[in-house]
């Protein structure tokens, strides 16, 4: 690794340390929370990860010529709902998982109900600390909509339920046919497989990182033209994201992971992989990152760090 490369990492453990150190002081500020509710909403919200949504909300307000400051609350509150997200996708009536960041999962601790109240509790959390902790108003407002733009029917729960629909398709699919989506398919219905595919990871996973970078811009007053270049930006780092996280789920490391690997196969699902193979969606992957980095180069050498960062989620091995 580069020396460059070997500070990218140490400013990236520093931005993580300081949206984990807010993170927890959002958990312990209000003294009307139910005990039992505030562990199992802290059980998820503190239990680490990569923490990029909320890095990417910090780099595009330094990007921007923002204070790193000012756009925490921003930042802890993509977080707060990507961490919802994952507490109720690991459910036993959606993705019925066991194990989350190398731990058992919020259901498996609390129960199935409690899960679900905590993953409610995070999500409006989220807005609270927008609308209250954002200035000035007009800003917070803004943030407020790009995140439940994002978050909402036409973003990451849009994304879901299209994602539970493409299953369902398959499952039906597959009675007729051993191989409807894998390598040797029909080549026109990989193509409109392909289609399927990115327009359910463009709501339901790109939606939520392109929201990270257009609040972080938001946050710094940026011009209409610099949102405009980091939301698509934020766009290809999404796909590249999923295609990424759909590559670990067949060559990963479930230690590393802190979860299962090779379930998208054993559950039929359409990924990257199964329709482009390994190398293909790796090409994939690799080429939106440089459409990514190229689209923030007139924002100077203040968004060398993001590029930096967008470079790390294909590269990424958990």
């Amino acid at each position: 690794m580069s020396v460059a490369g070997q500070q990218f990492e140490t400013d990236l453990v520093e931005l993580r340390n300081r949206v984990n150190a807010r993170l927890a002081d959002y958990m312990t500020t209000s003294t009307d929370c139910p005990e039992k509710l505030r562990e199992a909403m802290s059980y998820s919200l503190l239990a680490g990860g990569k923490r990029l949504r909320p890095v990417l909300v910090l780099l595009a307000c330094e990007a921007c010529g923002g204070k790193l400051e000012e756009a925490l609350p921003a930042a802890c509150a993509v977080e707060m709902i990507h961490t919802y997200s994952l507490i109720h996708d690991d459910l036993p009536a959606m993705d019925d998982d066991d194990y989350r960041r190398g731990r058992l999962t919020n259901h498996k601790v609390f129960g199935e109900g409690m899960a679900i109240l905590a993953g409610d509790a995070l999500l409006t959390l989220a807005f609270e600390v927008l609308a209250r902790d954002i200035q000035p108003a007009a800003v917070a407002a803004a943030c407020c909509a790009d995140l439940a733009s994002a978050a909402g029917c036409c973003g990451m729960v849009g994304g879901q339920v299209a994602d539970l629909e493409a299953e369902q398709q398959l499952e039906k699919q597959n009675q007729n046919s051993t191989d409807a989506h894998g390598s040797g398919s029909d080549p026109e219905q990989n193509r409109v497989h392909l289609a399927q595919l990115e327009a359910i990871h463009q709501r339901k996973t790109g939606r939520l990182l392109t929201s990270a970078v257009t609040m972080g811009a938001r946050v710094a007053q940026a011009s209409v033209d610099s949102i405009h270049r980091l939301q698509e930006f934020g766009k290809r780092v999404g796909l590249a994201f999923q295609i990424a996280d759909d590559l670990l789920d067949v060559t990963g490391d479930a230690a590393k992971l802190g979860k299962k690997v090779g379930k998208d196969a054993t559950l039929g699902k359409m990924t990257y992989p199964a329709l482009l193979g390994i190398d293909a969606s790796r090409k994939k992957a690799d080429d939106l990152i440089t459409e990514a980095c190229r689209l923030i180069e007139p924002l100077g050498a203040g968004a060398h760090p993001l590029g930096e960062l967008a470079k790390f989620v294909a590269r990424r091995d958990h």
